[in-house]
This record gives structure tokens, C-alpha cells and sequence, in this order.
């Protein structure tokens, strides 16, 4: 096979209209060959298994002041590793039962999904020290929940919890019990959430620090039943940018910041918490550090997945649009965007697609700017969770939508050019595993540029190298 190791010109085209529906948005396929980037892996650390099952890992989180990163799976434990990955030390178990959160564990969505530490979480004498938060999916439903749908049904919650450490480099916790923030009713068992962040590019005094953003999906089963997404007066659907050490909230347990979009520019019945909406499932998002562009990887529906550049107030389309198509039960309408209100994509790709699986679903996303990985830099990386593909679009060029700017990332593996699934399976077979159907990949940027690749078949953190 022949690899090209460098960036062709890329095409940046809006999407096509069609005149008639149809299930294969972008004829055209992702290229398999032309513009590849090629890296190395190395396997970096492995996660003790949970009985049977390989460790869920969901998110890898750097904590600058204790030198270590931090990665949870979505059983309930969460893991310190060393920087050299030579040390793996269970941290904390929020499914212990001394703590009573009861996470509800099933399959590939519900769980323990994400962490993030407080930006003063090593700075003796703040109001941040020592503190961490958790958003987890629950089976502890005896408490009223702040954020109720619109709808019949409840299947479990989905609760924000800070945790306050005595001592930041303790090896495991020695902190107290969980201080709940809010609580979130489900109706559905599927879309619990996404990701919590705070602001890495922001700065001591900036309206932006200390403020932690959360990604709340919505809701739940096929098509946004309940019109969560649109809907101001409710949380689901949405990106949430809340002040957790503040109390100006109806429940009092966090702050709603008054420079949120909603604050600044009412409108009736929109929820002060809300940072974008419109959402579907999204997952992921990051910042860029040349530009602070916020990047949403946002998890379709049956048609494409979708990446978008987010603003504050941005509606982001969904489940009127599913990225820069009218939404119709599975099936696509024009692909002209013509509503000036929505935020379309600036990059998606079709479910169809000869690269990925019959499931699909976007992960990522992150803007590359270290010269770590030289062939990677100024670039949009982001994936496909099922297949393990991962690719990238020139982040100083961003694409208008569609497709036709992807391209993949491979792995050299001693010569021979591989996909993450391939490795998986490989090591799967080494550990005397029936090779897995499916890599559920998960990735992110830690420390001086280095890009850390996960899964929930192997137990194996794998590292980009040079």
C-alpha cells in the first residue's frame, strides 16, 4: 500500500444538496490511502481487569501539580499513573459502598462517565484546593432531582459530585464523602452525558476560570422524543457552563456565572446554566491552545457524526438539523443549511462509510499544537469510538462541513500499517481473549504534547510516539 506522509490541499466544500432522501449523505468515501499520516504506538500502562471484563476506560485527565494522570473507567474506579507509566495505583472507587453513589454500570453507555480537576486542586489555600468532580450515572435515585424531563420515565440519574482531598498527593483518597452538585432525572436508559471541563487556557482573574463545563445529553431513545434539544427551559441537550465552588443556583450547590449567554441576553424561560444547546450526545469536547476555539465531537443520530466549532449562545442544530441535514427518522433531506440561527458542523461523516462498523459514533476531538509529534501538528484530531479510526482535518483551514477534508491516521506497527482494532485484537489474542469485535476508543492530549489512546477491550493505554 502506498502512504502519502503528507497533508494534501484540502477540500473545503459545503455540502451537496439533494433533491430526494436518501441513507448515504456522502457518496464519495473517506479515502483509505491518500493523505495518510502514519505514527507509532507503544503500549504505555495496562489497568488491572474487573473480574472478566476489561477495564471501561473513559477519560485521561492531567493534573499538572501532583505529575501524575488520572484515568476512570466506567465501572467506578478511577486510576493515578505515574508519568512514565511504570506505576498504575487505584486512587479512588466511587462505586465503593461507603460512599453511596451506586453507579450504574451496562454495556457501552451508561456508567461512570467523566472527571476533571479543579484548576486549584494543587494550590494550598484556595477554595478549589483539593477538589475534584465526577459525572456518573446512578442507580441511587432516592433524592429530587434538579433537572426533570418532559416527558414520562426514570431509569436511573446522572449526578455531578465534588470530592475535596486532604492532601493533593496523597497516593489514594483521603478525602470525605461527595458533596452532590446536581442531580438529573433520565428517562430513557441510552445519552447520559458527556464530558466535564474546565477552561485549561484560562487564566487566574479571567471570566473563565474555575468555571466547569458539562456536557448533558438529550435524554435519550431515538430522535429526541421529548424535544429536549431546542428546549431552553430545560438542561438536557445541552452544554452547561457552571461556577461549582458558587451558589447563585436554585438548588444552591453551584454558581450560574452572569457572563453565561442566557445571563447576559435573557430569554423567557432559558436556564442561566446554558452554554450552547442543541445537542444530541456530546461527548467530547476541548479547546485549542493557539486560539481557544471550542471543538464539539457530537455523537449522531442514524446518518452522520459531526464535529463543531462552538460559540457561546450556539445552537448546534439538533434534532431539527442532525449536522448539516434536516432530521427525518433515519433518513436525509436537503443538505443546503439555510437557517442562520444554527451552528452547522465543520466536519461530518457518513454512517455508510466502508471504514466503520454498523454501529458509529464521533470521539475526540482536540487541536494539535505541540511539535511532539511533528507529522501531527495543526491538526483536528478526532475518531470513531467503535471502529477505533482515527483522523484529521487541518486546524488552521477548518472545512464548511461534510466529509471531503478527512483523513485517517494509522498506526506503523514494525513496518506493517495497522488500526487500533487490529492492535486490540492482537493483544486480545495474547491474553488468551477472543479478539474483540470493536475497539470503543477513547484518546486524549496529556502533558507536552503527548496523545494517549484508550479503549474498553484491552486494558491498554497506548501512546502516539515519534
Amino acid at each position: 500500500m502506498r502512504i502519502r506522509f503528507v497533508l494534501a490541499a484540502a477540500i473545503v466544500l459545503a455540502p451537496a444538496a439533494y433533491s430526494q432522501t436518501t441513507n448515504n449523505p456522502f457518496p464519495a468515501p473517506i479515502p483509505k490511502t491518500d493523505g495518510v499520516i502514519l505514527v507509532k504506538l507503544r503500549e504505555f500502562a495496562s489497568l488491572p481487569f474487573a473480574g472478566n471484563d476489561a477495564p471501561r476506560m473513559m477519560l485521561l485527565a492531567d493534573e499538572p501539580g501532583t505529575h501524575r494522570l488520572f484515568v476512570n473507567t466506567m465501572q467506578g474506579p478511577i486510576y493515578s499513573v505515574s508519568s512514565d507509566g511504570k506505576t498504575v495505583t487505584p486512587y479512588l472507587d466511587i462505586n465503593a459502598a461507603k460512599w453511596g453513589v451506586n453507579v450504574q454500570f451496562s454495556s457501552h453507555d451508561r456508567g461512570f462517565q467523566s472527571l476533571a480537576f479543579h484548576p486549584q486542586f494543587h494550590q494550598r489555600g484556595t477554595r478549589g484546593y483539593g477538589k475534584f468532580y465526577t459525572y456518573t450515572d446512578s442507580a441511587n435515585m432516592a433524592k429530587k432531582a434538579d433537572f426533570l424531563p418532559n416527558g414520562p420515565g426514570h431509569t436511573h440519574d446522572t449526578v455531578l459530585l465534588e470530592w475535596t482531598a486532604k492532601n493533593p498527593e496523597a497516593a489514594t483518597y483521603d478525602g470525605g464523602p461527595p458533596r452532590e452538585i446536581f442531580r438529573t432525572a433520565k428517562p430513557f436508559q441510552i445519552h447520559n452525558g458527556g464530558q466535564l471541563a474546565f477552561n485549561p487556557l484560562a487564566r487566574p482573574g479571567s471570566e473563565d476560570y474555575g468555571l466547569l463545563y458539562v456536557g448533558v445529553a438529550d435524554g435519550g431513545n431515538g430522535g429526541d422524543p421529548y424535544k429536549h434539544a431546542q428546549n431552553l427551559s430545560v438542561a438536557f441537550g445541552k452544554i452547561l457552563r457552571i461556577d461549582p465552588l458558587g451558589s447563585n443556583s436554585p438548588n444552591g450547590q453551584y454558581g450560574i456565572p452572569a457572563t453565561n449567554p442566557f445571563v447576559k441576553n435573557p430569554r423567557p424561560g432559558a436556564r442561566g446554566e446554558i452554554y450552547a444547546y442543541g445537542c444530541r450526545n456530546p461527548q467530547r469536547f476541548s479547546r485549542d491552545p493557539k486560539n481557544g476555539n471550542m471543538f464539539l465531537a457530537d455523537i449522531g443520530q442514524e446518518v452522520v457524526e459531526k464535529v463543531t466549532l462552538v460559540t457561546p449562545g450556539a445552537n448546534l442544530g439538533w434534532n431539527i438539523w442532525e449536522g448539516s441535514f434536516t432530521y427525518g427518522k433515519g433518513r436525509v433531506g436537503t443538505g443546503t443549511p439555510h437557517d442562520p440561527q444554527v451552528t452547522y458542523p465543520i466536519v461530518e461523516f457518513d454512517h455508510t462509510d466502508p471504514l466503520f462498523q454498523r454501529s458509529v459514533a464521533v470521539t475526540g476531538v482536540f487541536a494539535y499544537r505541540s511539535k511532539a509529534i511533528p507529522q501531527l501538528r495543526n491538526k483536528l484530531l478526532f475518531g470513531d469510538n467503535p471502529s477505533g479510526e482515527i483522523f484529521y482535518v487541518d486546524a488552521d483551514h477548518l472545512p464548511h462541513g461534510g466529509q471531503d477534508a478527512i483523513r485517517r491516521v494509522l498506526f506503523d506497527d514494525h513496518g506493517t500499517t495497522k488500526t487500533l482494532l487490529e492492535l486490540i485484537q492482537e493483544k486480545n489474542r495474547a491474553q488468551g481473549r477472543a479478539p474483540a469485535r470493536r475497539a470503543d476508543m477513547r484518546f486524549n492530549v496529556g502533558p507536552h504534547g503527548r496523545i494517549f489512546v484508550m479503549n474498553k477491550m484491552d486494558g491498554v493505554i497506548r501512546e502516539v510516539v515519534r
